[in-house]
Formats: structure tokens, C-alpha cells, sequence
């Protein structure tokens, strides 16, 4: 019940609005005239025009001078990047929540790392994309930083901070933003929020069919099937087999799989001129891309023979597919090597079968990007998911779900005077966890009705002088009973 010293009583008005039954309601007389300003109290007539430019802090809140030259800003975003408006948020929100359940479901814990990291380290081999995408710059400090281009180096910096005291295996998944200063096409922004799930500590094939498995578990939930969306899957070991056959230096490892992770953004020719120029052989070359065209795990096998860890890896893969469910997701596909250099074993990305939009999401093994930082190695895997490409997947396929904006109840005073008597009710309500629109200013009730229509209220409440004074309330279907709250 409501205090005996408010003595309440109100008007509610429950969906759907339009049935509502209009009567007549007792109108008090407006409140008086507001006071005048110097009447109010010293702090609130401390910050008067006059009393501004006395000097003192309330000089602070002076507004900055007017110039001649004032000029209109840009009010778009900076290119590549985004605003959030209330509609967006709400779709972000919703998209992060999924990222954060699946990730719950699969018991990995939440972690974070600064936006803001230093330049070294994302600068780890010569000829890797990424150095030439950072936002960075040197700050007051005569340090070079950068905006993190993605989370796995921030996830390895942690990692090996931590040290001994972390009880192996650790599953941790961040979701954080991201920037890289690259050609925006559908799906690719120059800033990005990224979801990534890494498993540290486990050697087996079995972590990456986990994280694989949680992917599928992620589109399961927005309603993508498996005619919608695709992995390719292959691994790092099979191009380090090839190369090693024909002898070709292990210092080019790194640099070929740039090279080949191309494959289908430019055209065979310039692959083989970036090849050649490398240092790979026309012979190597020609052998290279022909493995690469295998989209059979059978006749990689004939190829390469069943003893390599390349084969063996992949296998297990496979079958540890088929006991998660979702065998029907994954194909082989040898040309998968992915960009970043500390890739070391299976790879996999995440693919759209109706070919329209680049990839959805990537990831592999990184058994030994600690010792680039100086750490020790220790067995580790993961992917990164991006915000943007999965929204573009959804609005392809008709999944974007409605999100409109809904409050519990909207609450309004019909008189001026009784505003202090709607704050009541809104803060009952709030106090009881009930989400509350109150309405600030003396609107008609038209604008109330519209208004409750429009942020989907499931009650509308409203406070009459009689009314409140009875300690009644009226429903849609006119029935009178005393308010609970």
C-alpha cells in the first residue's frame, strides 16, 4: 500500500489504450507563477549571469565566448565508424547478450583489456597487414600506442602478466572494440565490436571443436542453419608441408600465408607475382596452388599421406564434429590459412554460402605467440567474431529481430499540482523494480495516450485530484479497486 501521509490514489489505464472509457476529472487551479530567480537560494542564484563572471568556481560555468567565425561541424560520425541512436543500442545489446550467454553456456569467463595499447605490440613480422592498419601515434609521454586492432596480443599480454598463478586450462572471452584503418566494404568497418572466445592450456584438437561448437550454438540461437552459414576448415601444418618439400626457407612461412590468405580477394596472377617476388619457386608455386585447390580431406591424404600431424589434426576434427552435431557445418577447404602470422595449426573461418557478404568470423591455434612477447609457449586457440558482418548476415535472411523500446508503466499528473504526488508513485514503482516513464511537463492527454502507444507501456497510470484523494484507480474495463503498489 501506499504511505497513509500520501494517501494515494490513481487512474490506471491498462492496454490496450484505445478501450480506455474517458471521464470527467476534477481540474485544480495552476500552481503560481515560478519564483523569480533572485528569490532562489544562495548555491541556485550563485550560478545567475551576474553572479558567474564574479570570479570564483562558478566562473567555470561560463559559456565559452562567441567568435565570429563560427563554423557547423560535421555531424556525421568519422568515416568508418558509428553512432548508436536508441534503435542500434538496443540491437548491439541484444547481440552482445547472445555473445555473453553462449559464452556463459560453454564456461568461459568474462575478461576486458584496454582500447588504448602499446604499438609493439601489434608489430611482430614484417609484411603482416595489420601494421599497416593501426590507428596509432606517440602520446604526451614520448611512447608509441595504438587503438587495439583486435584482442588476441591484449589476451597474450595478460596471460603471460599473470603467469604461474594461472590454474590451467583458462577459458576466457572478451567482447571489445576494435579499429583498423582498412577499405570498408559491406560488413567492414574501420571500427568494430568483436566477440572471441581462446581457450590457453590444452594441446588436443578437442579445444578447437569446442570453439567451433560454440559458434554453431551462437547462429542456432539467432536462427541461422547450416544452409545459411558454413566453416572452412584447414590448417597452417599443411602449407608448412608443402613448403618444407620443396625446400623453401621456414623464414617465408609467414609471409607465404599473407600472401595466400588473398587467395580469393585478388586475382591467380597477382598470387603468383607476390609469390615469386617472395622467393618461392615457379615450381613451388604451381605445386602450391594446386594443393591449395583441394577441397577434400581424402585427397589431401593421397597427397600428403596419413602420417603428417596436418592429416591427423584434421581427422580428429572431423570426427569430433560429428559427436558435437555439426558435421553438416564444416568442410574442408586447403586455401584457409588466415592473415595473421601466429597462427600455427588448424585454421577455420565462418563462412556465408550465399557468397554475399566476406567472412563472418576466423580463428585457429597460436601455440607459440607468447614467445613473441617474450613468455613461454603454451598451447592455445581461438576466434574472433565480428558485430558488423553478422548484422549484414541477419538482415539478408530476415532475422533481425523488433526491438522496440518497452516500459512497464507510464505515469503522468493531470494537474500541475499533482506532480509531486506522480514522482511518488513513479518512485514506489521504480523502488519495486518496475520500469517507469514519468512524465515531466503538463502534456494533454492525447500526447500521454500517444506517447504510452509509442513505448509500448503495459499500464498507464494516471493521477487525478479526486482520485488521489480517494485512494481509487480505474482499469480499462472501469473497474474501481484501491491501488497496491
Amino acid at each position: 500500500m501506499l504511505s497513509s501521509a500520501v494517501s494515494s490514489s490513481l487512474l490506471i489505464l491498462h492496454k490496450p489504450f484505445a478501450r480506455v472509457i474517458r471521464f470527467p476529472i476534477p481540474k485544480l487551479p495552476l500552481s503560481p507563477n515560478p519564483r523569480p530567480l533572485s528569490s532562489l537560494s544562495p548555491a541556485a542564484s550563485a550560478l545567475t549571469p551576474n553572479a558567474v563572471g564574479a570570479g570564483g568556481r562558478a566562473g567555470a560555468l561560463s559559456p565559452a565566448p562567441i567568435t565570429e567565425d563560427l563554423q557547423k561541424i560535421d555531424v556525421n560520425p568519422p568515416k568508418g565508424t558509428r553512432d548508436f541512436p536508441p534503435e542500434d543500442m538496443r540491437l548491439r545489446n541484444w547481440l552482445f547478450y547472445h555473445f555473453r550467454e553462449v559464452s556463459r553456456l560453454f564456461g568461459f569467463e568474462e575478461v576486458d583489456f584496454p582500447v588504448l595499447e602499446s604499438e609493439a605490440l601489434y608489430i611482430r613480422k614484417a609484411g603482416e597487414e595489420i601494421r599497416d592498419q593501426l590507428y596509432c601515434f606517440e602520446d604526451r609521454g614520448n611512447r608509441r600506442v595504438a587503438l587495439r586492432p583486435e584482442l588476441t596480443p591484449s589476451l597474450a599480454r595478460l596471460v603471460i602478466q599473470k603467469g604461474k598463478s594461472l590454474s590451467l586450462p583458462v577459458k576466457w572471452f572478451a567482447v571489445g572494440q576494435c579499429w583498423r584503418y582498412e577499405r570498408m566494404t559491406r560488413g567492414r568497418r574501420r571500427e568494430h565490436y568483436q566477440w572471441n572466445m581462446d581457450i590457453i592450456g590444452v594441446h588436443e584438437v578437442s579445444a578447437e571443436a569446442e570453439l567451433i561448437s560454440s559458434i554453431v550454438t551462437f547462429f542456432k540461437r539467432l536462427g541461422i542453419t547450416a544452409s545459411d552459414v558454413g566453416f572452412k576448415v584447414s590448417s597452417r601444418k599443411v602449407l608448412q608441408e608443402v613448403l618444407r618439400h620443396y625446400s623453401i626457407p621456414e623464414a617465408l612461412f609467414g609471409k607465404v600465408c599473407i600472401i595466400i590468405d588473398k587467395i580469393e580477394k585478388i586475382p591467380v596472377d597477382d598470387i603468383k607475382n607476390e609469390l615469386k617476388s617472395a622467393g618461392v619457386s615457379e615450381e613451388a608455386i604451381e605445386q602450391l596452388l594446386q594443393v591449395l585447390s583441394i577441397k577434400s580431406l581424402t585427397k589431401l591424404e593421397e597427397i600428403l599421406g596419413d602420417a603428417g600431424e596436418a592429416v591427423a589434426d584434421l581427422k580428429q576434427l572431423f570426427s569430433l564434429a560429428e559427436k558435437f552435431g555439426y558435421s553438416e557445418w564444416i568442410q574442408f577447404d586447403a586455401s584457409i590459412v588466415r592473415g595473421l602470422a601466429y597462427y600455427t595449426g588448424i585454421v577455420f573461418e565462418g563462412f556465408d554460402r550465399g557468397g554475399k557478404l566476406r567472412a563472418i568470423c576466423g580463428g585457429g591455434r597460436y601455440d607459440r605467440l607468447l614467445s613473441t612477447f617474450g613468455g613461454d609457449d603454451i598451447p592455445a586457440c581461438g576466434f574472433g567474431f565480428g558485430d558488423a558482418v553478422i548484422v549484414e548476415l541477419l538482415k539478408e535472411k530476415g532475422l533481425l529481430p523488433e526491438l522496440s523500446l518497452q516500459v512497464e508503466n507510464i505515469v503522468c499528473a493531470l494537474d500541475p499540482g499533482l506532480q509531486g504526488a506522480a514522482a511518488t508513485v513513479a518512485t514506489i514503482l521504480r523502488g519495486k523494480g518496475q520500469s517507469v516513464d514519468l512524465v515531466l511537463e503538463n502534456k494533454p492527454l492525447k500526447w500521454v495516450f500517444k506517447r504510452a502507444a509509442r513505448i509500448n507501456a503495459n499500464r498507464l497510470i494516471l493521477v487525478g485530484d479526486s482520485e488521489w484523494q480517494r485512494g481509487m484507480l480505474l482499469s480499462h474495463n472501469t473497474s474501481i479497486s484501491t491501488i497496491r503498489l
